[in-house]
């Protein structure tokens, strides 16, 4: 008796625990996790401040291959769609950021660039494929989740911003 009463207290406070640590998943139309980072520039932004934009969140790593591909094409999206409200914002998720630094010196890239060196906001964001693009829409909400890069992912992100830009 003694040991089902322990039993029984230990498994409400470890469904307790369980509980309190369970990750929100990030689903399509609910609201994207809001956060603030330092751009390269020393720039603080805000997503939350970005409502009526479109953003295109890029989580990359300096070490991975299909990153390097698709950065100028990122840029590419951005000079052909900001005008239209669309901004790329290309986050960084390695600690050490020297790494990221020197990949980037060799892009012309003009779309902001964070570092996410505690990796928290890639874990808020579930990243578990790099490079991985989470593209918000006008009101705050995961509409697209991309895991990966392959050729012709470009047209997948070109149809994804002009389906929201004609909402």
């Amino acid at each position: 008796m003694l040991f089902s009463r322990f039993s029984g207290k230990c498994l409400i406070a470890l469904g307790a625990i369980l509980l309190s640590m369970q990750v929100q998943a990030l689903t399509l139309g609910q609201a994207a996790p809001d956060f603030t980072l330092k751009n390269q520039q020393g720039t603080n932004l805000n997503l939350a401040e970005q409502r009526g934009e479109i953003i295109l969140i890029n989580f990359w790593a300096s070490w991975c291959g299909p990153c390097r591909k698709e950065m100028p094409i990122l840029q590419k999206l951005q000079d052909k769609y900001q005008y239209l409200g669309v901004q790329v914002w290309g986050i960084n998720v390695e600690q050490e950021n020297q790494a990221g630094k020197d990949f980037l010196a060799n892009l012309d890239l003009r779309f902001p660039i964070f570092f996410d060196q505690t990796n928290s906001l890639s874990k808020t964001y579930q990243v578990e494929a790099m490079p991985t693009t989470v593209i918000i829409d006008r009101d705050g909400n995961v509409r697209f989740i991309f895991q990966g890069y392959k050729d012709g992912f470009d047209k997948k992100y070109a149809a994804a911003i002009k389906q929201l830009i004609r909402e």
